[in-house]
């Protein structure tokens, strides 16, 4: 009996640390979903508007040398953007805004299967960041790489401890039905 209350103790304790990091995550999903959001109404208000002009407008705006690689890779991309691309462009950051405030609020509600989306869906661009780094060197890249594989192993340790308490509680439970 001792057994089942000192795990459930550890369980309590672990959960209440996990919890705070969890919440920080969930926070970092939802700043996410609301710069996509914001992105996504920002590409509708180009409907019908010369994108190429507003475009350049930002490179001014900015006092970018419109010459430059990026700046010219900027406004040669808004110059090819029709309306329908806008419409489809906007429609899928609505969409993953969605997902990332689905998974801010079952991170924050301590939701398991919120737990595996996280780690499956920031997994998913560890591949992508390391083929960035190799490419070139930047601390935007390598501090997007460390705070996502932060928070991959972050929570895949979470997942791990809860599925190692709930096989000790229930290896105690067992042990004291005997």
């Amino acid at each position: 009996m001792e057994q089942l209350f000192s795990a459930k103790k550890n369980s309590i304790a672990t959960s209440s640390r996990s919890s705070g990091g969890l919440r920080v995550i969930a926070m970092v999903e939802l700043s996410k979903g609301v710069l996509i959001l914001l992105a996504g109404f920002g590409l509708l208000s180009l409907i019908h508007h010369d994108a190429q002009q507003v475009a350049e407008e930002i490179v001014r705006h900015f006092h970018l040398n419109p010459a430059s690689r990026y700046p010219r890779i900027f406004v040669n991309l808004m110059e090819r953007l029709s309306d329908k691309r806008l419409w489809f462009f906007a429609g899928f950051a609505f969409i993953y805004s969605s997902l990332r405030f689905i998974e801010a609020y079952g991170l924050w509600r301590r939701r398991r299967w919120a737990e595996w989306f996280a780690v499956a869906s920031g997994a998913i661009y560890v591949p992508i960041e390391l083929y960035e780094l190799l490419a070139g060197v930047s601390w935007i890249k390598i501090l997007t790489f460390v705070v996502n594989v932060g928070i991959v192993a972050y929570i895949g340790l979470s997942l791990w401890q809860s599925q190692k308490d709930r096989l000790s509680m229930s290896a105690c439970g067992e042990a004291t039905e005997e």
